[in-house]
């Protein structure tokens, strides 16, 4: 069993640092869960719903349910084997205790509509004494609620949300908390049920046979869905939760994919770059595409290529400017994601502002078509050919970027200080018509090849021209600067250079002396290339395996397996990562990060093939 892992530098005592914590879900939803038994963010009913336990964001008014030892304990945290079963363990010297926290996945629909979370306690060995508190706040702690108890049931219920908890053991409260203390000696077991109730769902007891039974389901499912991958390769564990942590962040009704399951996370302590990630980032969803299809999960694709049909008009004139699609989108395809700031909450560790929607829907980024295009690319490559109507959509997206490729944008990394010509952008505007060019020829079917090849070789030929810099010898983040950026790690990915040409190359050693610490990768230097927010950042955990992958495809196998092994070692405890790795390795950013893991997948597959 893993141990914990790295704890955060000192401060507030009343935060766990962010890696802290384990994912659970029901692919609608999910909880966070800390080391101490505390869910600490649960959104209720779907992954952007208001926070009903909110303490995450605001230790005093956001509201927990609190489990665990009424003695002085140590804890371990591991998933059930091959699940996304969380299992929580109090070490304590009476005896041995621990928490199976899970939501089981029906496959009624309605039954679904309840969003069950269930808390199984147990003791192990000895006698263990265990406290319960449960302190809804709903709305992001905006709406007040009342609460009532019949027997071993408590309803609290708010002006929009209403929530019935079931338990085993005595409940009591004070008209707004519940709490429990009880006893369990070895062998025994108790249960915490909360249904979300309302609709055509009605309150259903939660007797510990019937959470027995759940337990079994909910491992049966996740195990029988993991058993599809064909993954057999070095790092299968790393993988495989890797694989099931993007199955939870999948929203099953629509087949979109939120880039994480959180808010306002901070990518600095005590800074601004807190923001909303629970939504369909165009460019993280279909980048998860290419991950789970090189496993072999073509069904989580085809979810994916059926939110765009249902959800997203990919048509568009390819003669307006104006961009087609949105850079992101709610899970359940709309478009309006308007930014708000909570000033009545005090932020995790104080890092304020809490920011919910996400403004950076309204801007530009070009890169989102050449992730898109390949992700469709792939899907009639591996997983299923492409239907007519869609591949008239392909040629208008393409179309559109052929006329549209040269505008400045904001780039990948939503930068607020202005547009620029970021040589990313053009990069991946050259794959989107670069693959659409290869469907074409691989299907048979028809497209202005001429008008795609011309746009296609003046996109190559500019970046040549200016996105090359002569001083450091490297391809730059913007045309015609001297600024290095990470995503242009993606260039061999993508197959725009050669892994071996001496140009990358020598962009690949610029990347190593310039933005690279300790196999952790830094997107830019915001001193040297500001972005219109204050403050540094931490390393990019997609960078830093991005990274990984250009050195395997460079031929430099051993930089590269040893820069992925370290990459392991800053996992939390249960292999999961959030968007940023700090200065002394701890997480940032919002958690766990699709992104991220998705980034590694690619880098192991891509290693594994390299290595033999």
């Amino acid at each position: 069993m893993r141990t914990n892992g790295i704890r955060d530098s000192p401060g507030d005592c009343r935060y766990l640092p962010i890696g802290e914590h384990g994912l659970i879900g029901d692919l609608r939803t999910v909880a966070l869960v800390g080391t101490n038994g505390t869910i600490d963010w649960y959104c209720c009913p779907r992954f952007d719903s208001p926070s009903v336990f909110g303490s995450l964001l605001d230790a005093d008014k956001g509201g927990a349910f609190e489990l665990c030892a009424d003695i002085p304990a140590t804890t371990k945290q591991f998933y059930f084997p091959d699940t996304n079963v969380l299992i929580t363990r109090f070490f304590a010297s009476d005896g041995v205790g621990e928490i199976q926290d899970f939501m089981p996945i029906p496959e009624d629909a309605q039954e679904a509509d309840r969003h069950r979370l269930i808390r199984r306690v147990s003791c192990v060995r000895g006698a263990i004494p265990f406290r319960a508190r449960i302190a809804p706040r709903f709305d992001y702690a905006r709406q007040p609620h009342t609460v009532q108890q019949d027997g071993s049931r408590i309803t609290f219920a708010s002006p929009t949300l209403t929530l019935a908890l079931f338990a085993s053991v005595p409940l009591e409260t004070d008209g707004q908390d519940v709490w429990s203390r009880f006893t369990l000696r070895e062998g025994d077991f108790a249960v915490f049920a909360l249904d979300r109730v309302g609709g055509s769902v009605e309150p259903r007891g939660c007797p510990v046979e019937e959470a027995e039974r759940e337990f079994g389901d909910t491992v049966r499912f996740w195990r029988q869905w993991l058993s599809r991958s064909r993954y057999r390769g070095r790092w299968r564990e790393v993988v495989h939760r890797s694989a099931l942590t993007l199955k939870l962040l999948t929203y099953a009704p629509s087949g979109g994919i939120v880039a994480a399951p959180t808010t306002s996370l901070p990518e600095q302590l005590y800074g601004p770059r807190n923001w909303d990630y629970r939504y369909v980032w165009v460019r993280d969803a279909a980048f998860c595409v290419y991950a789970l299809l090189r496993l072999g999960f073509v069904d989580e694709a085809e979810a994916f290529m059926g939110f765009l049909s249902k959800h997203v008009s990919l048509a568009c004139d390819a003669d307006n400017p104006a961009p087609p699609l949105q850079i992101m989108y709610g899970i359940d395809g709309r478009e309006d994601l308007p930014e708000q700031e909570l000033n009545h909450l005090e932020g995790y560790r104080k890092s304020a502002p809490v920011r919910i929607g996400n403004a950076a829907a309204e801007q530009l980024q070009l890169d989102i078509y050449g992730a898109l295009i390949d992700s469709i690319y792939l899907y009639n490559k591996w997983g299923r050919p492409i239907s007519h109507d869609r591949w008239q959509e392909v040629c208008t997206l393409v179309n559109w970027v052929s006329n549209n490729w040269d505008q400045p944008d904001e780039g990948i990394w939503e930068t607020r200080g202005g547009r620029k010509n970021f040589v990313y952008s053009r990069l991946m505007c050259w794959v989107a018509i670069e693959r659409a060019m290869r469907i074409a020829g691989q299907r048979g079917l028809p497209a202005d090849i001429v008008r795609w090849r011309q746009a296609r070789d003046t996109i190559y030929r500019d970046i040549m021209r200016h996105g090359w810099s002569e001083p450091l010898q490297a391809f730059v983040q913007h045309f015609d600067d001297e600024v290095l950026d990470a995503s242009i790690l993606m260039m061999p990915l993508a197959k725009f250079v050669s892994p071996t040409d001496p140009r990358w190359l020598s962009t690949l050693d610029a990347l190593g002396d310039g933005l690279v610490s300790d196999s952790l990768v830094y997107r830019y230097d915001p001193l040297a290339s500001p972005d219109g927010l204050e403050g540094p950042e931490g390393t990019f955990s997609i960078c830093s395996f991005w990274y990984v992958e250009a050195l395997a495809r460079a031929g430099r196998l051993d930089d590269a397996r040893l820069a992925f092994e370290k990459m392991l070692t800053y996992a939390n405890h249960l292999g999961l990562y959030a968007e940023e790795i700090g200065h002394t390795g701890e997480q940032l950013g919002n958690f766990p990060q699709a992104i991220t893991h998705l980034a590694l997948i690619s880098a192991a597959f891509n290693l594994d093939q390299a290595l033999g």
